[in-house]
């Protein structure tokens, strides 16, 4: 039974159990029913605020944290990087150690995850990440609630594939998030593209389930239940992309490739997508596409991880 994940920090899933995590989507699940069902504040962190850093531009993950901490009754801070001492030199332990003074969480988007590491070290509140180099938990904890939408809340039972860079953050949190509750997580990418040895660690330490490598795309989404992909070109890699655009060609998700799938199989992407290359516009577009549902989950899911995890 869980009990209280009261000042917990979410740096890549890996703080909490199978229960734990379930617990959370339970939390989201209900907390999204209430807002659906016209509870719009839901005062559950009152007074409550939450220091939102970024260094890297956002769309989602900045709104969703937003509206999520003013629909708990909190307050966020939206902070960037240029605004704080953080850009003149001022230390990330010290950083810490005055905002946990002040707030009552931090999230923050990096480029590097040791800096999100060294927030949780020297701050008093929980961090969350909101996206690092080698981690997005958050975007997971929403992929995890919509896969269980969709097709039903044992995983262990799916088929889960993800098409493209094996050395995607979302793909390193997606396969946290499945082997920690049991699922199984197979990914088609080309020689080079696997995942950072630190995740498969981490995955070994703490999955109970399982993930697999297959070069063969279409063998790979034979019979799956969910087909995922994401950009080939993360920010911080534009003077990879040639090479990255030619290796990863043949990953591209099309409508042929979505037919190998199960007839009801799903396709997810974190999004912003780049239309044309990782995807074409009639599967993002299409009748397996949960993409939008999967975004306005990241709401719902942050919530459910707020109001546990903020004292």
């Amino acid at each position: 039974m869980v009990t209280s994940l009261k000042g917990r920090h979410c740096l890549t899933l890996t703080e909490f159990t199978k229960e734990e995590l379930l617990f959370i989507l339970d939390t989201a699940f209900s907390l999204k029913q209430r807002y659906l069902a016209g509870e719009k504040i839901i005062p559950l962190l009152p007074g409550r605020h939450l220091a939102m850093i970024f260094e890297k531009p956002s769309t989602r993950t900045r709104i969703s944290f937003e509206t999520a901490m003013r629909e708990l009754g909190g307050n966020p801070l939206y902070l960037s990087a240029s605004e704080l001492q953080l850009a003149r030199g001022e230390t990330i332990e010290d950083t810490a150690r005055v905002l946990s003074r002040y707030v009552d969480g931090i999230t923050a988007r990096v480029y590097e995850h040791w800096k999100l590491e060294k927030l949780a070290q020297y701050s008093r509140v929980p961090v969350i990440n909101a996206l690092s180099d080698l981690h997005h938990p958050c975007q997971a904890l929403a992929d995890v609630m919509t896969i269980m939408e969709k097709k039903g809340r044992d995983i262990t039972k799916l088929k889960i594939v993800f098409v493209g860079d094996g050395g995607d953050n979302v793909l390193h949190s997606l396969m946290l998030a499945a082997g920690i509750l049991g699922g199984k997580v197979t990914i088609a990418s080309p020689p080079g593209y696997e995942p950072h040895p630190s995740v498969v660690k981490l995955f070994e330490e703490y999955a109970s389930g399982s993930y697999e490598i297959e070069r063969d795309p279409y063998k790979a989404v034979e019979n799956a239940d969910v087909v995922y992909t994401d950009v080939w070109v993360s920010m911080g890699q534009e003077k990879e992309r040639e090479k990255r655009v030619k290796d990863l060609t043949p990953y591209r998700v099309t409508v042929d490739l979505m037919k190998h799938a199960k007839k009801d199989a799903i396709f997810m992407h974190c999004l912003p997508a780049k239309r044309g290359e990782e995807v074409v516009d009639e599967v993002i577009d299409g009748r397996w596409s949960v993409v939008w549902d999967q975004a306005e989950n990241r709401k719902h899911a942050q919530k459910g991880l707020l109001a546990l995890i903020i004292p």
